[in-house]
């Protein structure tokens, strides 16, 4: 009688096999392992089935880590609008950390357009603001007049700052009435979208048509209510930035197996914020959780490199990761198995309960089929959503490409486009906005998918 064939040994299956062996041996070692390993996820519906790959990323990853980095890059440095020093010094704390890890990093650099800036200081506080490229640079102050929704005005406001609430393309009318009346500067408070009505107010540039000779700042709804909550007395300054230079920090790691395609996993996330904003949510979530990701698969075996890129600029329209993937020739374009986007990752909004499958065009592709896998190992059954059509954000820039890539974040129940109502605002702090158990979901979503990605040719 014929010995039964036995079935070959799969590449993959190999490769767990020697992954167990030395990889993941110090798993065990870990404090608490095995019960991070096997205890249901925090808000999951029901107990993880984890592969042994899954558990070694379960095992180690820790939103309190991350949160560590966050609060510097959000309570220290503060609002990093691209091309500022803030922004600047951003990229190279982010840059220490990866380069601390034992990732080669390189900042990327690349233009970005001038801008007007400003600081208000009341009191003990610091407030951004964005100003009117067309109202004057420099330092004013004195007392605030409060002239709601005028456009025009009477009174004598010699010496005294303006404080309007806007009027949708009365702006210049705003401004012009009240530096004809004498006013040293002029604060026009932004109200809230008709489409939007939840989302509080930002800072704005107002767009002014001719120039007008004092500062003529937008500023946010928050700001607004706190100057008319009690704050009799300003000072600011209007700084002219231009020549601005922003960066992308990319930091890569290769794989311990042999590549010879020279497949990448790019795990991704931008670390500006708008003016006016800490980006606490926005983005330095994602920021960090890249992070934290990368301590946690630094020395994971993988059959592919890992990038983990850092996007400058985004803000002003994914001016960083365009110039990036624009670089790329066609050969390193499709080496990309996926680039996993995370924006807006931590939310403490409540409603913003739905952690989103984000690709531009709607359809399942590498990455979001591969967080929706992790999903299932991991317990959260049905409480992802998509994939979902939806841009504006990076993920944008590799899908023009051809790369597959998607969008991952916190967002409402019923559609991505329902955000905290803190989007964009001073209110995006790391204490008003950030929930440790949504940060650690993610970072287990997106290591676990990122990784099984990254451990495959």
């Amino acid at each position: 009688m014929p010995l039964k064939k036995t079935a070959p040994v799969k590449r993959r299956d190999l490769l767990a096999g020697v992954a167990a062996a030395a990889g993941f041996a110090t798993v065990g070692l870990l404090p608490g392992t095995a019960a991070a390993a096997t205890r249901q996820r925090p808000g999951a519906v029901r107990p993880p089935s984890l592969s042994t790959a899954d558990k070694a990323v379960v095992a180690r990853v820790d939103a309190r880590r991350a949160l560590r980095h966050l609060k510097v890059l959000s309570d220290e440095i503060g609002w990093r609008v691209c091309g500022t020093r803030q922004e600047h010094a951003a990229a190279r704390y982010i840059a220490g950390v990866l380069r601390d890890l034992g990732y080669k990093v390189t900042l990327q650099p690349f233009a970005v357009p001038d801008k007007s800036l400003a600081v208000l200081r009341a009191g003990r506080e610091d407030w951004q603001s964005a100003a009117a490229a067309g109202g004057a640079a420099g330092r004013a102050a004195g007392p605030v007049v409060d002239l709601g929704a005028a456009t025009a005005v009477a009174a004598d406001l010699t010496g005294k700052i303006a404080l309007f609430t806007r009027v949708a393309g009365q702006e210049l009318a705003q401004a012009q009435a009240a530096a004809a009346r004498g006013a040293a500067a002029v604060l026009i408070a932004n109200v809230r979208s008709a489409t939007y009505p939840e989302r509080k107010a930002a800072t704005f540039f107002p767009n002014l048509a001719e120039p007008v000779d004092v500062p003529v700042l937008g500023i946010a709804e928050y700001h607004a209510a706190r100057i008319r909550g009690g704050v009799r007395r300003l000072s600011l300054e209007v700084t002219r930035h231009t020549g601005l230079t922003s960066y992308n920090v990319i930091a890569e790691r290769r794989a311990t197996f042999p590549n010879p395609r020279g497949k990448a996993v790019i795990v991704s996330a931008h670390y500006d914020s708008v003016p006016g904003s800490p980006g606490g949510n926005d983005d330095g979530s994602g920021t960090v959780l890249c992070l934290e990701l990368a301590r946690v698969l630094r020395r994971l075996p993988t059959q592919q490199d890992i990038r983990f890129c850092l996007w400058g600029a985004e803000e002003i329209g994914l001016v960083g990761a365009r110039h990036y993937v624009g670089r790329l020739d066609d050969a390193e374009a499709a080496r990309i198995t996926g680039c996993f986007q995370n924006d807006m990752v931590a939310t403490s909004h409540p409603p913003a309960g739905t952690y989103w499958l984000l690709s531009v065009d709607g359809a399942d592709n590498t990455t979001t089929a591969a967080v929706a896998a992790a999903a299932e190992r991991l317990g959260y059954v049905g409480q992802t959503e998509g994939p979902t059509a939806r841009g504006s954000s990076d993920h944008e820039a590799f899908h023009e490409r051809g790369i597959a890539a998607g969008n991952f974040s916190w967002r409402g129940e019923e559609a991505p486009s329902q955000l905290e109502p803190v989007y964009h605002t001073p209110e995006d702090t790391v204490a008003g906005n950030i929930s440790l158990q949504r940060l650690q979901v993610s970072l287990e979503l997106i290591g676990c998918a990122a990784y099984e990605v990254a451990r495959h040719r």
